[in-house]
């Protein structure tokens, strides 16, 4: 939850405000106390700084290797249309209206820079200059600025978080509204983001003449308020609208809007919620975003892809081990080669999860009703040793091809599989959650050590904790990650049988 300069929460701020604010008066040789609202200028003016700095490199490298003239005034005016567009691209994505709560560089640099290269080399194309123009200087150039921005990238954020642990980056924050309990529970939540710039001065009401709340002093009315916004000793004003009225959260705001000083409303759910939950906007209207598709677009093809080509590559190359194991089950017991069980996939619809069959015929459960368990009776010889090494899960390649399944994602469940006397979508709170992916045939909870019997509720609510950290966080790198881990938890987990 963003409390510096989220315009979800915002109610009112005063956008004329100097970004940098003393503590008022500021004595002799002490220097100035930012805001975290200077934290999106500072990658502003760092970006403004590599392109700079990437122009002169390029040129002289280019006359180095190639040691022939070039036209300098084109190419410089094709640097700076690159600069004006990349600016323009990461205004549009927000990318300077970070605060001190929000470092990460959320959105590709490197993707931004290189539409902002296209963009400039169409523009200098229209202008009519092209036969002036260099692509390969354009390429040096824009290699040139993405090593720059990754190098400047975690030394800024060094430096941010340097000035903050001094005290030169600050926010003060004052709360409106003397209720004991909104008040420790909004601060227990910031205090527990654990970040350095965070300071609460005290507490503002006009109803009560307490001399603190949770150790926090009382500064006095609205008036009183307004008066120390004026010194310069409140950066913002934190206003929990659980006990206010329309009327009077009005009058509060149009009190507050006479001073420089951040106001921002946070919902009584805001607190409850947290923290899981995130702000965006509908429109013009503040949502708090509970649950959200975790593939979409891009990522969705992106994860396609993936299982595509890795299932393809591992059929090829499994191919073998396929056949040899389905000799083996076909010798080894009567029945089918193949267990078709049904599970619960993506929406929480039913699919036909393939397997080779590991237990007798006659004692297979197909709504997985019992729990497997070691030295289960039911099954075969020959299934120890393919459960043991997961190779009666690999015909579920075939469900990834199909498109029921991924190849990490959360495991499919039995449509009865229980935990102790419970089903499982019974005994774990936010069960469903964890189908808004497609299953997989291993997941983040299986390289994690919970690979196995579910054997408590403790063990279903952890590996269901597992499964909806990997919806929230999924990337294709975490995935190639995952897989490399089944294959250690494959040889050496104990827990498979």
């Amino acid at each position: 939850m963003r409390i510096d300069d989220n315009p979800c929460l915002s109610v009112a701020a005063e956008a004329t405000c100097d970004e940098v604010r003393t503590t008022a008066p500021t004595p002799a040789g002490q220097s100035l106390r930012f805001t975290s609202n200077v934290v999106g200028s500072m990658f502003l003016v760092t970006d403004v700084i590599c392109f700079i700095v990437a122009a002169p490199i390029t040129l002289g490298a280019y006359s180095l290797v190639r040691g022939s003239r070039l036209d300098v005034p084109v190419h410089i005016t094709a640097f700076i249309l690159m600069l004006g567009s990349f600016l323009l691209i990461r205004s549009s994505r927000q990318a300077y209206r970070r605060s001190l709560l929000d470092l990460s560089d959320n959105s590709d640099t490197t993707f931004d820079a290189v539409i902002s290269s296209l963009i400039a080399s169409a523009l200098i194309w229209q202008a009519g200059l092209i036969e002036h123009y260099s692509r390969g200087i354009t390429l040096l150039f824009l290699v040139s600025v993405v090593l720059c921005l990754s190098v400047s990238r975690p030394i800024l954020n060094r430096l941010i978080t340097r000035l903050a642990e001094r005290g030169q980056i600050e926010q003060r924050i004052a709360f409106y509204g003397a209720d004991p309990d909104s008040v420790s529970l909004t601060r227990q939540l910031l205090e527990s983001l654990k970040f350095p710039h965070l300071r609460f001065v005290g507490i503002a009401d006009d109803r009560v003449r307490a001399t603190n709340i949770d150790g926090l002093p009382m500064i006095g009315d609205l008036a009183a308020l307004c008066d120390a916004a004026r010194r310069g000793e409140i950066d913002q004003v934190l206003i929990s609208g659980a006990h206010f009225t329309p009327k009077r959260l009005e009058q509060i705001v149009v009190g507050l809007s006479e001073v420089c000083v951040d106001v921002s409303l946070i919902p009584s759910q805001a607190i409850e919620l947290a923290p899981n939950y995130r702000v965006n906007l509908l429109g013009a209207v503040p949502v708090l975003t509970l649950w959200q598709r975790p593939f979409r677009d891009m990522n969705r093809l992106a994860k396609r892809a993936e299982d595509l080509l890795l299932s393809v590559i591992a059929v090829t190359l499994l191919s073998p081990l396929l056949l040899v194991t389905a000799l083996l089950v076909r010798l080894t017991s009567p029945g089918p080669i193949l267990f078709v069980q049904p599970r619960v996939g993506f929406n929480n619809e039913t699919i036909n999860v393939f397997k080779f069959r590991t237990m007798y015929s006659h004692m297979a459960d197909l709504r997985a009703k019992q729990t497997t368990t070691r030295d289960d009776p039911r099954v075969t010889p020959a299934g120890r040793v393919l459960r043991r090494f997961s190779i009666d899960e690999l015909p579920q390649l075939f469900n990834v091809l199909q498109g029921s399944m991924s190849l990490v994602g959360p495991r499919p469940h039995g449509t009865e599989m229980m935990v102790g006397e419970r089903f499982y979508h019974e005994a774990v709170r936010g069960y469903a959650g964890r189908h808004r992916v497609k299953p997989g045939i291993t997941g983040y909870a299986q390289v994690k050590g919970l690979r196995g019997e579910v054997r408590t509720i403790e063990r279903a609510k952890r590996r269901v904790e597992l499964d909806k950290h990997y919806v929230d966080n999924w990337s294709f790198w975490l995935d190639i990650w995952i897989l490399i881990a089944t294959v250690r938890a494959v040889l050496f987990d104990r827990d498979a049988y």
